[in-house]
């Protein structure tokens, strides 16, 4: 135990597997499918981790397979794992105890590494807070719209416009309907609150936090806020104006709606695949040139400390700005006059490249496991499991039991952070003191 609390963060991989473990264990209950049937374990396995890991990655036809206590269950998981189990974990223990003891404390760090240890108390009420209030405002809107023009019985529209908030905040992508939100994508009172609350969800709460108290002088804000702030502003914004125009025409997707749907609809879709995973416009029917942009957007996934998955955009920005930088021969990388510490550099870098290897390795194991699954195809639901994103282009279901615990694999290592997972199996952390004479090889 010593050696968990000296190095907390070992025991961020772990929690979730217990908490995937335990949850499979209660989705193989009778009572959590209509049928009241006993679900497969692998299965069971890969809803849970979808849940925790907040994917929304299905195996089953999610609302006429599992019970009104299977969903429920996938709701509660959902929000754990969006918080964080380390988090969600603490938040009981101030509810009931009104304190945090050190240990506690300690661990929680292990999920916010970017604040102070004693800001943690203070952290989790802002968070809890900031959360719950998103998904309240959320589920009000949807619930009017659902009840007032869609002639839902108002439980019931409480119940979707709820299930829905919560997974759409948490940037996951389970739905109560079989297709998906396609029946609502022109109708902005449901698709940009969902979208809205998948971006405000994926931005961070460092980054949510810090652009809350200085709004009036973003110019204050730190090097991670500027990048996750602006970054994804303008991911959100380059990607509709690209989808639009790879889509416009395209009659099995938005080109059979009038302009306002068209850019409602868009919007919406490319504000869902970073990492938010509802399926807004019939992924399968997309242009070939749609899915390199999907994939891209998915691999870069959120904002740091979110509920949103992918190498992070903040990652994806600072490699931009070390690139350009190296282009004009700069010594030092700077971000709005601030200087970048190198360790941050090599942060970004590693993350990137173990992210590209891992999904490199995953597209390569499926395409064995698969032989008649295209490439591009195989790319996109590797990708999508490893950014815990949620889309796909209808194939899970169909895969074989190796491509279903690949997949399972993915969206465990996705959700952890691959810097995070390779930090907790290190068997030692090294000091030297001493350091080696420079070489500098050639590059390029």
């Amino acid at each position: 135990m010593r050696r968990f609390l000296r190095h907390p963060v070992r025991l961020v991989p772990l929690i979730f597997l217990v908490t995937i473990l335990l949850s499979t264990g209660l989705l193989m209950l009778r009572p959590m499918t209509v049928d009241y049937q006993h679900t497969p374990f692998l299965t069971a396995l890969f809803t849970a981790t979808s849940a925790v890991s907040v994917t929304g990655l299905t195996v089953t036809d999610t609302p006429n397979y599992w019970s009104g206590s299977g969903l429920t269950l996938i709701t509660v998981l959902t929000q754990l794992g969006g918080l964080g189990i380390l988090t969600g974990a603490a938040l009981v223990i101030l509810t009931v105890s009104r304190r945090l003891g050190l240990h506690n404390r300690l661990l929680v760090q292990a999920e916010t590494a970017e604040y102070g240890l004693g800001d943690v108390r203070r952290l989790l009420l802002h968070i809890a807070a900031t959360v719950f209030a998103c998904e309240a405002a959320m589920t009000a809107v949807l619930t009017g719209r659902l009840w007032l023009a869609y002639d839902y019985p108002f439980w019931q529209a409480l119940w979707a416009a709820a299930f829905h908030s919560v997974q759409a905040f948490n940037n996951s992508g389970f739905s109560l309907y079989s297709d998906g939100l396609l029946a609502f994508a022109r109708d902005p009172w449901v698709s940009l609150p969902l979208g809205l609350g998948a971006i405000v969800g994926g931005l961070g709460f460092p980054a949510l936090f810090e652009a809350a108290r200085e709004w009036r002088r973003p110019a204050r804000w730190t090097v991670a806020t500027k990048l996750t702030i602006w970054g994804s502003l303008a991911l959100v914004g380059v990607g509709t104006v690209v989808f639009l125009g790879t889509e416009w025409a395209n009659p099995w997707t938005v080109g059979q709606y009038d302009a306002p749907g068209k850019v409602v609809a868009s919007f919406t879709q490319i504000a869902l695949a970073r990492t938010g995973g509802f399926e807004v416009v019939p992924t399968d029917a997309l242009r070939e040139e749609s899915y390199p942009l999907l994939i891209g957007l998915m691999f870069i996934g959120g904002g740091s400390a979110s509920t949103a998955g992918g190498i992070k955009v903040s990652t994806f920005f600072l490699l931009a700005f070390v690139i350009w930088a190296e282009i004009r021969g700069e010594p030092d990388v700077t971000v709005g006059r601030r200087r970048v510490a190198t360790s941050s550099q090599r942060q970004a870098l590693t993350v990137a490249l173990l992210s590209v290897a891992i999904v490199a390795g995953g597209t390569t194991a499926l395409i064995a496991m698969t032989k008649d699954l295209p490439f591009d195809r195989a790319l996109f639901e590797v990708t999508s499991a490893f950014s815990t994103t949620g889309l796909s282009v209808g194939v899970v279901s169909s895969l074989s039991d190796g491509g279903q615990v690949l997949l399972t694999v993915l969206m465990y290592i996705g959700r952890v952070g691959p810097l995070t997972f390779g930090s907790a199996i290190a068997l030692n952390t090294r000091r030297r003191l001493y350091r080696y004479p420079e070489e500098q090889p050639i590059v390029g």
